[in-house]
């Protein structure tokens, strides 16, 4: 166990918190709680890179504990109607097509590496930007106008869609050459 690796754990441990604090009506807590995620977030992978200190555990839990946080913030922030439930449903289903496509991979033993591309790069900062967004307007109303809000999730939602489209023809094209 390494710093890097603590505090991937430590934004992990973070979610249920943020998830209690939104379920509350405590958005500015909340808010802080998102921000202190995003910082160990950064914070890790600099860690990890800057001290040598990558890991195989690290690699599993990263984009798990990002996974958690963000799908939980969907689900919740739609529940409570501060999003539109639509876009979680296209969130969580791309990452449930991804799981599922790595889970085949695996299963039929197809050999694969899958690295992040722009456009998922692009999908996770729109994704983490909405979250973002609605957080700041719940605790400043007014701060963000519909139009923005609503350019923001439709522009999340397409982001979301292209990334998943091509991590489904980059599984194909892995099961095709092998």
């Amino acid at each position: 166990m390494n710093i890097p690796n603590m505090l991937t754990l430590i934004r992990i441990i973070l979610v249920p918190i943020f998830v209690i604090l939104v379920m509350q009506g405590f958005f500015s807590y909340a808010l802080a709680v998102f921000v202190v995620a995003g910082v160990t977030d950064g914070l890790d992978g600099f860690l990890a890179r800057v001290l040598r200190q990558q890991t195989v555990l690290g690699s599993y839990l990263d984009p798990l504990a990002d996974k958690a946080l963000i799908i939980t913030a969907f689900v919740i922030l739609s529940i409570l109607e501060v999003i539109p439930g639509w876009l979680a449903v296209v969130v969580i289903s791309r990452d449930c097509i991804i799981l599922f496509g790595v889970s085949v991979l695996f299963l039929m033993s197809v050999p694969f590496e899958i690295r992040p591309t722009y456009v998922s790069k692009a999908t996770t900062v729109l994704q983490l930007l909405t979250i973002l967004l609605v957080l700041v307007s719940k605790r400043l109303p007014g701060y963000a106008g519909p139009i923005m809000i609503v350019t923001l999730f439709w522009s999340t939602a397409f982001f979301t869609v292209v990334s998943g489209f091509y991590y489904i023809f980059k599984g194909i094209k892995f099961i095709n050459n092998s």
